[in-house]
Parts: C-alpha cells; sequence; structure tokens
C-alpha cells in the first residue's frame, strides 16, 4: 500500500496541533541538559490488518528493562529527529528507511530518568521489508502489534506507576504496554478517532522486570512477531 489511510493521516494531521501539554501534563519541559533523542512510531498494513511496530527490550538492559517501547534512541550531533528515528529503527531492527514515509512529528517529551528529550516521530511503512533483532544488546523482539487489540476495551487498564501516579496501559497477551509508550499510543488512537470506551477503573501494578526469555516466543494474543 503506497497510501497511509484515512486515520494515519488523521493521526498525523492532529499531531501538528499538539502541544507537549496534551501529551503530558505530569512532566515539566526538557531542560537544556537533556539529550536529544527520537523514536519511531511506525504504522504498517498487512493482510492482518492494521499494525503498529514495537520493540521488546532486551531482559537484561539497565534502563526498561523488557518493556515495550518504540525502536529509536539518542541523537547524533546535527541530526534531525527523523534521521535519528530512522537510523535507530535501521540499526535496531534492519528497517529499511527507503520504505518510510515520515508523516510528522510529536512535540518532545522529557524522561527524567533517562534525561532524554524524546521526539516521536510518526511515520508510515509504504514499502515493506525484512525486520528482526539486529542488536540484541538493546532488543529482545520485534512485534507488529494489531491496532484492533490496542483499541479493543477488554486489553484496556491502568497501570499505577512505581513513582506512584496512574497511566494508560495494554495487556496483550502476558505483556503490558505502559509507561511513556503507552502514553503516547493512547493519545495517538484518540487523535485517530479509534479508540473505544473502556474502564479505567481496571487496574494493574507496573509489572516487574521479566525474566531474560528466548527471543521471538509469540506471547501475546494476535500479536505477531516481525522475524
Amino acid at each position: 500500500m503506497s497510501r497511509p489511510p484515512d486515520w494515519v493521516r488523521d493521526i498525523a494531521e492532529a499531531a501538528r496541533r499538539l502541544g507537549a501539554e496534551d501529551l503530558s501534563r505530569s512532566l515539566p519541559p526538557p531542560p537544556a541538559s537533556a539529550r536529544d533523542s527520537a523514536v519511531l512510531v511506525l504504522f504498517a498494513q498487512s493482510s492482518a490488518g492494521a499494525e503498529l511496530v514495537l520493540i521488546e527490550r532486551a531482559h537484561d538492559m539497565r534502563s526498561h528493562p523488557g518493556q515495550l517501547a518504540f525502536p529509536g534512541g539518542g541523537a547524533d550531533a546535527d541530526e534531525t529527529a527523523a534521521q535519528t528515528a530512522l537510523r535507530e529503527a535501521e540499526e535496531e531492527i534492519g528497517l529499511d528507511p527507503v520504505g518510510v514515509d515520515v508523516l510528522g512529528e510529536l512535540p518532545a517529551l522529557w524522561l527524567p530518568p533517562s534525561n532524554f528529550a524524546v521526539t516521536c516521530v510518526l511515520a508510515w511503512w509504504r514499502e515493506e521489508s525484512p525486520v528482526g533483532v539486529v542488536d540484541p544488546v538493546e532488543v529482545a523482539d520485534v512485534l507488529r502489534v494489531p491496532i484492533d487489540e490496542l483499541v479493543d476495551p477488554r486489553h484496556r487498564v491502568t497501570v499505577r506507576h512505581p513513582m506512584g501516579y496512574r497511566g494508560p496501559g495494554f495487556v496483550l497477551g502476558d505483556l503490558v504496554l505502559w509507561g511513556f509508550t503507552a502514553s503516547v499510543v493512547d493519545t495517538l488512537l484518540d487523535l485517530g478517532g479509534l479508540a473505544e470506551p473502556w474502564d479505567p477503573a481496571r487496574t494493574l501494578s507496573a509489572p516487574e522486570p521479566a525474566p531474560v526469555s528466548a527471543p521471538g516466543a509469540d506471547r501475546a494474543r494476535g500479536r505477531r512477531s516481525a522475524r
């Protein structure tokens, strides 16, 4: 498919009008000392339907081990956010940037634990290519999560974070998408007009870091490993 569907274009258009306060009211603006970084929010379409590409972080990482996240990382000197996100995705999962159309960016958000100022780069996977774990030091698995599963109210929960605040979460089999990435996904589903009513009273504690397991295990219902 060469052209993104209407809901993806709706997300990109609405994102242009967002301010940082629309994404997070609990975080202050990035300080001058924050390191620029970017992540790739990559939407795709397959015979299985609309999908979002996520990574499962390596389980022995010092920061956010085993969590679901967008591919991405710290910016090199003189890189734009889009260049950073595409380079990191290529390094982490082997994504060919030639087949990716960048649609826009979200305002940068500060993540205090890492002191990163993170820009989410919205993109459409126009021409798919093989992807998989390239850097096992950082990535345990590459996932294509069905959008239908993300919007299903049965998979929506509120997650109690270790620092005490609460945020949206998504139960995907025995994995839980939570934290920064879940907050972004929650916002994007709203922007695309895809979100369905769900019960925020359903609450889970943030999961403990998972033990190291074999990468590629297809643990989530409806989830497809990209490898």
